[in-house]
């Protein structure tokens, strides 16, 4: 189901890169989540404020437009009948074409004939996962003083937030997808001067997670289990330790 809204989402970053404005960063690609609609969401798309969303609720993509929203069931549906449903839709809302491409890649390849299948259990235990990112992002800036976005970028699905502390640190966190590194969905800290990841081998031992300074220098901790008390308490100590 991971990989399924992984692919999902890249409809939405399609929508970003076809409708907004190219920034460097590709910050027009990246995504919402909202905790009340459950659902991702693209950066506006017109200036009426046209937006395209992932609902996990209902496994659908909605598109949300003044004169009218108009959505589309995911289960059962495949790759080329989608993208059907996607060029219909900004013709009839916008007058624009969508297009399917990107400048990057992704661990997992896409053909017209692949199929959507809803898992209900296992779709919820994704909301809810970023639900709790969500807010434990929220109150980890808020209790230390911090000023952020929260996005999720489409290219590694990773959920995160970036604050610049000084001249000499800036430090992203965040929750990660399963990777080569750790095998389930974990939280995330790394400290930067520059473009340069900080040295991590001279800190003290965390409470919760554990320092990584071998190719990713930073902190993570796995998702598992964790609530939202925990996941602050493992980003404030990280953070107050890169303050050091």
């Amino acid at each position: 189901m991971e990989k399924m809204m992984h692919l999902a989402a890249q409809y939405l970053a399609a929508a970003g890169i076809s409708f907004v404005e190219k920034k460097a960063d590709d910050s027009h690609t990246n995504l919402e989540w909202s905790n009340d609609k459950q659902r991702l969401e693209t950066h506006p798309l017109s200036i009426d404020g046209d937006v395209l969303a992932l609902n996990y609720n209902t496994f659908s993509l909605e598109w949300e437009s003044p004169e009218n929203n108009t959505s589309f069931t995911l289960d059962g549906k495949t790759h080329q009948q989608v993208l059907e449903w996607l060029t219909n839709s900004a013709d009839s809302f916008l007058g624009k074409k969508y297009t399917y491409d990107f400048h990057y890649d992704l661990p997992y390849s896409i053909d017209d004939s692949f199929t959507f299948v809803l898992d209900g259990s296992k779709l919820k235990e994704l909301a809810d996962l970023r639900t709790l990112t969500q807010s434990s992002l929220e109150k980890t800036l808020a209790v230390n003083g911090l000023a952020s976005d929260i996005r999720i970028w489409p290219h590694h699905f990773d959920s995160g937030a970036y604050v610049v502390i000084s001249d000499d640190l800036s430090i992203g966190f965040g929750l990660a997808v399963p990777d080569t590194m750790i095998n389930e969905h974990y939280f995330y800290i790394s400290g930067y001067k520059g473009h340069s990841g900080l040295d991590t081998s001279k800190f003290d031992s965390l409470s919760l997670g554990e320092w990584k300074n071998e190719g990713f220098k930073g902190a993570v901790l796995p998702a598992t289990n964790i609530n939202e008390e925990q996941a602050v308490q493992f980003f404030t100590e990280a953070i107050n330790t890169y303050k050091k």
